[in-house]
């Protein structure tokens, strides 16, 4: 996959070129095709072993094929990405399935294997001629075949002068049955093995059931990783599933046309049925139908959709037909808009993912040194091969870095993949990593705490009328208006309007038109009424709700005021909610706002937020954010507009409402798909507690090859245990970052 960076005004000719990598198992395989690939001029390179992708910048005329021969050189293959879909030729799910057969395959061997070598070892009354054979027999297809994963990415390093955690596995498996196979060949008969119970037999010879048991132990590790790595994987390629296959496209003579979804263009009409999934993003040109927003946002109250609605690809129309035109098709759609800034964070590397490569990359080589230096202390010092062979394999075995490389990818995965089903994406490791120390989370008003439309609140009328007849007057008036005030006067009316006629509208006051023969008028108060000709009451209505920074337009009949009309731009549902979560946090919260400080007062009070800074230009509130920065304070900001892009750019964490301009998409870090501000404290806690996994794992990982080593070296730890011990370190971390699929409910508090 190829694709132009416009982010970046200063180097044009940048391309992105995303390759999928094949044969990396481990953070120094990352690591090693990384660095390669960085020394090629031109060439920027990060490479996610989780992911199994490279993505690449570069710059100049470094082409696709100069880049598949450095993968190769470093002893991998590669091919151009393809786009993620939610088929079974899933990297994961097929590598698993291989990984379950094999591990199915050892166990059945092993558990004879392990039974037989410990009735030998306790009952030598019981051996056969050829007995020790029958165990060979038994170890042979464990070591070799189920083994032949790892065997055959140690032999491709080897090629190619490299290492990793498999050519410690290898060698390990290797070493053991060579020693087995030599003792049986030299002398003819194999001693009770002391692989499990040196205390039972006090013999020490064959390491058959150790060589499989170790085999046993890393395929059952490798298995779960596979598994974890297809489950978190499944949300995103259920995300990549929501594209309509087909599409009837509504042709100029009314007739429709069946087409496959890809051949879709831009302004085309196409119908959607009950029950179809939406083609692509679009404007409802016709129709009104229920919305199911669940696949994509997780928001489960479907959303009625009517003429002039917009639409999302993927969402589902439930019960009316539709008319929709098409906005943006096939890479510019929303879903895919999503699914790359998946693919982005999952490509770039936190702080914790960069130290495990670097280690990773030292790592092998030194175990391998260890063991050696391990293998001649303890003949040196006991004189006994067997015992020096046993030490030896044991830090091979229990060094495996497996869990380090897993520690950070496989938790940033499965965050994306829980993000992406309650409709939140992680634009990368700095959403991540600023999460851990935010205090402020500054709020913008106009589309973010409020819906960003007018709507109808009140409506007071003058003695002697009632408040749905001045309705309906100001709605047959607005009716041939498209101001907002007019639009929302028209949409709260539930009467029909009767015809108006000689319309005139009077930019910045108001309009004016004929109904049922009388003289209507809509507009500013000062420009409708006569100054002392207006009924107390009306006076009244409109003092006190302007004071809360509210819009009123009174309506005269004739000339005589008969009626005000108050509309706000209403504060929504989950605005208050969102704010109480995150004062619970200990969050200190402000309201930015272009607006006056009276309205921004009003709707700060409303949803408690105890701050509003008012009258500011987008400018103005980067300032805002830059002071509170310079006090000391890590700033989370929320917004949606174009003016909100420079302020989520310069916060520490921006959050874009993910229905906003294509601006504060592209400027935040967080990209919140449903329009509900309840997923600013879930996208945080989903963050933090990411970053809390990544670095337990991390500690984890690092603790348990520092501590593990020195035991294994001092012969304290037999290489049949040290495998259990390292399959299940990669199985913790493993486990702990899956708990991540729960975000949002266990990790509800995780940010107090």
């Amino acid at each position: 996959m190829t694709t132009a960076l416009a982010h970046d005004p200063d180097s044009p000719q940048v391309q992105r070129i995303e390759l999928e990598i094949f044969g990396m198992t481990c953070a120094g395989c990352a690591d090693r095709v990384e660095r390669r690939l960085n020394k090629v001029d031109g060439v920027r390179a990060s490479v996610n072993v989780a992911t199994g992708i490279a993505t690449i910048d570069v710059l100049g005329s470094v082409s696709a094929d100069a880049l598949y021969e450095v993968v190769h050189q470093s002893g991998y293959r590669a091919r151009p990405r393809r786009p993620l879909l939610a088929s079974a030729d899933d990297p994961h799910t097929a590598r698993a399935r291989d990984l379950l057969r094999r591990l199915v395959i050892a166990v059945v061997l092993f558990v004879p294997l392990a039974a037989l070598s410990v009735l030998f070892a306790m009952a030598p009354g019981t051996r056969f001629t050829g007995w020790q054979w029958s165990l060979v027999v038994l170890a042979a297809p464990i070591v070799t075949w189920a083994a032949w994963p790892f065997h055959r990415v140690a032999a491709a390093n080897l090629r190619h002068g490299n290492t990793s955690m498999e050519t410690l596995i290898s060698t390990g498996i290797t070493a053991a049955s060579v020693w087995s196979l030599s003792t049986i060949v030299v002398h003819h008969h194999i001693r009770a093995p002391a692989g499990i119970w040196p205390a039972i037999t006090g013999a020490h010879s064959g390491y058959l059931e150790v060589a499989a048991g170790v085999t046993v132990f890393v395929l059952a590790g490798r298995y779960v990783e596979a598994r974890a790595g297809s489950t978190a994987g499944g949300a995103l390629r259920a995300l990549a599933a929501l594209s309509a296959k087909e599409v009837s496209v509504l042709l100029s003579d009314g007739t429709e046309m069946l087409l496959p979804a890809g051949e879709l263009k831009e302004q085309q009409k196409f119908v959607v049925r009950p029950g179809e999934r939406i083609a692509a993003d679009g404007l409802v040109v016709e129709g009104e139908s229920a919305i199911d927003m669940s696949p994509l946002t997780g928001e489960t109250r479907p959303v009625y959709a009517r003429p002039g609605a917009s639409v999302i690809g993927g969402t589902v129309a439930l019960n009316g037909r539709l008319v929709v035109e098409a906005g943006a098709v096939g890479a510019d759609t929303h879903v895919a808009a999503m699914l790359r800034v998946v693919h982005e964070a999952q490509a770039g590397k936190a702080n914790a993912q960069r130290l495990a490569d670097c280690v990773a990359g030292v790592f092998v080589p030194g175990v391998l040194v260890i063991s050696v230096l391990t293998a001649a202390v303890w003949l040196l010092v006991a004189g006994s091969p067997e015992h020096a062979v046993s030490a030896a394999l044991s830090v091979l075995v229990i060094a495996c870095p497996c869990a380090l490389g897993l520690a950070t990818p496989t938790a940033l995965l499965v965050a994306c993949g829980r993000g992406a089903q309650l409709g939140i994406f992680l634009k990368g490791h700095r959403a991540l990593e600023a999460t851990r120390r935010i205090d402020t989370v500054a709020f913008d008003k106009t589309g973010t705490l409020t819906v960003g439309r007018l709507t109808l609140t009140s409506v007071t009328a003058a003695p002697g009328w009632e408040g749905a007849e001045v309705l309906a007057l100001a709605s047959a008036v607005e009716a041939a208006s498209e101001h907002p005030v007019g639009v929302a006067i028209v949409a709260a009316s539930d009467r029909p309007a009767p015809p108006a006629e000689d319309f005139h509208a009077v930019p910045g006051c108001g309009a004016v038109a004929t109904v049922s023969g009388r003289c209507v008028t809509v507009g500013r108060p000062a420009w409708v009424a006569r100054p002392g000709a207006v009924d107390a009451t009306l006076v009244a209505a409109r003092r006190a709700h302007e004071s809360r920074g509210e819009t009123v337009v009174f309506v005269a009949v004739d000339n005589q005021v008969c009626g005000a009309i108050t509309l706000a731009d209403v504060v929504k549902e989950s605005a208050a909610p969102a704010v109480t979560a995150l004062r619970r946090r200990g969050l200190r919260t402000i309201l930015l706002t272009g607006d006056n400080a009276a309205t921004g007062q009003a709707i700060a009070e409303q949803v408690g937020i105890g701050e509003v800074i008012a009258e500011l230009r987008p400018e103005g509130k980067v300032d805002i954010v830059e002071q509170l920065r310079d006090r000391g304070h890590v700033v989370a900001m929320v917004g949606d507009g174009i003016n909100d892009g420079p302020a989520l750019a310069c916060a520490d964490l921006g959050l874009a409402i993910g229905r906003g301009a294509d601006v504060a998409l592209g400027a935040a870090d967080v990209i919140l798909v449903r329009d509900s501000l309840e997923l600013v404290p879930q996208a945080l806690d989903l963050a933090h507690a990411t970053v809390r996994t990544i670095w337990v794992n991390m500690f984890w990982a690092f603790g348990y090859n520092i501590a593990a080593i020195p035991i294994a070296a001092a012969g304290l730890l037999n290489p049949l245990i040290a495998g259990a011990a390292m399959a299940l370190s990669s199985f913790f971390v493993v486990s702990n970052s899956l708990r991540l699929r729960q975000g949002g409910r266990e990790h509800r508090h995780s940010c107090a």
